[in-house]
């Protein structure tokens, strides 16, 4: 048996480790990189009550951090205090859950003075300016100084006094870009603070960000800050998010799922002001969407949620960042439903930005070679000048009944020239009224804006996926039961996976029964299906089946079965509309929630105003 290398000789003493040593491990966990010492110190000056920070860093925050604040400031007895490690002004009794400052625990400044260059120099309101140095753990006396009311914290050579940790440190240019996410962040926490980042590497200042402090912390205070920091596009595709339950209230900005972006960097939490990177607040966004877009794409969000100080534990992560609530359910469940219910309500609205890359495109292509042969107009269609409103499906909350819709009408319409009255009668709704078809699956509208073009294919997919949704919700299903039930062969795995879930996928429209020993019967389909897509449908319901996790229930993939079945049960590319069928989707869309994207979160229309197309021929 080989001998134990004990690290600890057993002569050893248990001894008190000396200050300087204990700020540097204190180090480790509060400073990880320079965008954590420019996050500790403006979490410092908001907490001070400034009103206008600016940030100046060299070399990524290496060799230069410097915060100037207008705050409060501190006295010359402030600040030897400032440096001793859980010294603060912020906490003032031993409960820790009643926290309502950005900083509590007292240890940023000692932490960065024992690894790096640290001078403070800070004023208060009827005292003298003041100065203290602190270099490796070493505290120099104070002396006066001069400066105006607030602090100016300067670090400089940062881990000097700890030369391995500069490995672990990136380049230049990825600090900065970590501290200007940072600087951002904190930006859109405290609407009115006017922030600065400025980067002095070179003789030539260059300024990063510049956002001036707006009136309050209001919604509109807030979305003018998003618009600056996060710019004009988000805030053009986003939903106004307040709601509230159970004292807690959600407030901030969603954005539409057709906004959908490549990753999860454009989320934002704050908790009672403190932006937060939490596990469980990104889970519930991303429930909160999953019904709207793929599952490689990401939601943009800022949600700031305000509840109790005694609600959320904020001392359970060394940098804060994370944070534990009372209770994370009713957060979750709130999150969820108040995204659903404010997306649900956009009903056909989708991202305004898809129309300005739609314009840009066109831009490129050659502006006289017009591929006129692909339209079809609709100028000899029937009129339907005289065609009721009455005659169009006006649910709610549900989408259309598909066969009703699709299959061949029965009326007829007036065969005569009253195209322009046509116009005027539906023009002035938000999806206009459809003037051609192209492409074989897209539809060309006109309303008072302009144009819109509207993807048939995915439009009609969320119509009979809202409809599907509804009727499962109310226990109400309509099925076809098949004259001749249609037979397949499958493995022996694949029909044990969908035996087991024999009874759901029944509750579903799909009654399904082994035939054999290597097929299986399908009795019932969904109503809005035809007989010839059965065997894809099939096919990618066993995907999703064989799909689940262990710990995942066909409960928690209902919407992915459901969506297969609308994607099934819509009407397919190529198939051409007759004028009224257009009209009626149109409006079915209108009357029909999440209707702005298909079940895969795809836009189902872009516009294009009268000013773009101007712009397309010159004439802007």
């Amino acid at each position: 048996m080989n001998k134990i290398d004990h690290k600890i000789s057993q002569n050893n003493e248990i001894r008190q480790l000396d200050e300087t040593v204990i700020n540097k491990i204190a180090a480790g966990e509060v400073v990880e990189r320079p965008a954590s010492a420019v996050k500790e110190l403006i979490e410092n000056s908001i907490d001070a009550g400034s009103l206008d920070i600016t940030v100046e860093v060299a070399d990524g925050g290496k060799t230069l951090i410097r915060v100037i604040d207008d705050g409060v400031g501190m006295s010359d007895t402030d600040l030897p205090m400032a440096l001793k490690r859980h010294a603060t002004s912020k906490l003032k009794n031993d409960n820790l859950l009643d926290i309502n400052s950005l900083g509590f625990r007292g240890e940023a400044l000692p932490s960065l003075g024992a690894v790096g260059r640290l001078t403070i120099i800070s004023r208060k309101y009827n005292h003298g300016a003041y100065e203290i140095k602190v270099s490796g753990g070493n505290v120099f006396r104070t002396k006066p100084a001069a400066r105006t009311l607030g602090t100016t914290i300067e670090l400089r050579d940062l881990f000097y006094a700890t030369p391995a940790r500069l490995k672990f440190l990136r380049s230049n240019k990825s600090e900065l870009k970590a501290i200007s996410d940072t600087v951002k962040g904190l930006s859109i926490a405290a609407p009115n603070v006017g922030f600065r980042l400025i980067d002095k590497t070179s003789e030539k200042r260059r300024k990063i960000l510049e956002v001036h402090k707006e009136e309050n912390n209001s919604l509109t205070s807030i979305k003018n800050r998003l618009s600056k920091v996060l710019g004009q596009e988000f805030s053009e595709n986003s939903l106004t998010l307040n709601i509230s339950r159970d004292e807690i209230n959600l407030t901030g900005y969603v954005c539409l799922p057709t906004y959908a972006r490549a990753s999860n960097a454009m989320q934002y939490f704050f908790v009672n002001g403190r932006q937060v990177r939490d596990k469980q607040l990104i889970g519930a966004l991303r429930a909160a969407y999953a019904d709207f877009m793929p599952r490689d794409r990401h939601p943009a969000a800022v949600i700031y949620i305000h509840c109790k100080s005694e609600f959320v534990d904020v001392n359970v992560h060394p940098g804060k960042a994370e944070i534990r609530f009372r209770d994370p359910q009713s957060v979750r469940s709130l999150i969820i439903t108040g995204i659903r219910k404010l997306i649900a309500a956009t009903g056909h609205r989708s991202s305004s930005t898809l129309s300005t890359a739609a314009f840009g495109a066109m831009r490129q292509e050659n502006p006289y070679k017009m591929p006129i042969d692909l339209i079809e107009t609709v100028d000899n269609s029937p009129s339907v000048s005289n065609y009721s409103r009455n005659t169009f499906s006006t649910l709610k909350n549900i989408g259309p009944d598909s066969k009703e819709i699709w299959e061949p009408s029965t009326r007829n319409l007036e065969n005569d020239n009253h195209t322009n009255k046509y116009l005027q009668e539906f023009e002035s709704f938000p999806l206009g009224a459809p003037i051609a078809h192209f492409g074989e699956n897209y539809i060309i509208s006109h309303n008072t804006d302009g144009l819109v073009i509207i993807d048939q294919h995915a439009a009609h997919e969320r119509l009979v996926y809202e409809k599907l949704k509804t009727q499962i919700k109310n226990k109400q299903i309509e099925v076809q039961a098949l004259l001749v039930p249609e037979i397949f062969e499958l493995s022996e795995p694949e029909i044990l996976v969908l035996l087991e879930h024999k009874k759901k996928l029944s509750h579903l429209g799909l009654k399904i029964d082994q035939f054999g020993i290597n097929s299986i019967a399908v009795q019932e389909i969904p109503a809005i299906l035809s007989s010839e897509n059965i065997k894809n449908l099939i096919n990618d319901i066993l995907d999703e089946l064989q799909d689940l996790g262990n710990s995942e229930t066909l409960e928690q993939k209902i919407d992915a079965v459901l969506s297969k079945i609308a994607c099934h049960g819509s009407i397919r590319s190529g198939r051409r509309l007759r004028l009224e069928e257009m009209n009626h989707l149109l409006r079915d869309m209108e009357n029909t929630p999440n209707s702005g994207q298909c079940n895969h979160g795809r836009p189902t229309h872009i516009s294009l105003k009268l000013s773009d197309v101007e712009r397309l021929f010159g004439r802007k």
